[in-house]
């Protein structure tokens, strides 16, 4: 079983200029450059961008719902990943509340575990198609308060890798930890990430 190390994919305003910064997390099979992309479609012209790049182009070798200890030691190491970039973030004196986030897929899962786990008045946080990991949520594992962070979830109904009743579980927990999330499902929507969704992006938590 792989573990991740430190490598990330940096773009956009230089971190030790910015006065805001964005982690952005890639789905399985794609890469931190690909994910980057999706800025040029948001209003990130003035933020940092970081990506963190996956062993293997994967988080976790199974299904985010697998049991956890399947995926381990790479979820492990990769929730340890992102909270080295919240680190070397917040050393470059940006504060929390100027830290955003957005994954898709995979990437969505992981990042929003991440943040759950240590949830935070950050910035805000984009979900293209993600949800909690586990094979079941234990909402022991989540603590903190998002002091009404703004958590946009998008996904699809039917979704071929994120079942929609997981998705409105998450943001159950995520709704306890006091985030304002808005959730949009879309009707047969492919696995895959609209026009729409970045144009909420942009209105909910970019604005």
């Amino acid at each position: 079983m792989y573990k991740h190390s430190k490598q990330v994919k940096y773009s956009g305003i230089p971190l030790n200029e910015a006065e805001k910064a964005i982690i952005m997390v890639h789905g399985r099979g794609a890469t931190s450059e690909s994910i980057i992309s999706l800025a040029e479609h948001l209003n990130l012209s003035d933020a940092s961008l970081l990506a963190p790049v996956a062993t293997n182009r994967s988080w976790y070798p199974y299904s985010f719902m697998a049991p956890v200890e399947k995926n381990q030691p790479a979820l492990d190491t990769a929730l340890e990943l992102i909270d080295l970039i919240v680190k070397d973030v917040l050393e470059a004196g940006i504060p929390l509340n100027k830290i955003y986030f957005l994954g898709f897929s995979q990437g969505a899962c992981l990042m929003l575990e991440y943040i759950t786990q240590n949830a935070a008045p950050y910035g805000g946080a984009i979900t293209f198609t993600g949800a909690l990991i586990g094979e079941h949520i234990n909402p022991e594992n989540y603590k903190g308060d998002f002091a009404n962070t703004p958590i946009l979830v998008t996904t699809g109904d039917p979704d071929s890798h994120v079942p929609l009743y997981r998705v409105e579980e998450s943001i159950a927990i995520l709704k306890e930890l006091h985030a304002d999330v808005f959730l949009k499902v879309y009707k047969d929507r492919p696995h895959t990430i609209l026009n729409e969704e970045i144009e909420l992006a942009n209105q909910l938590v970019l604005k």
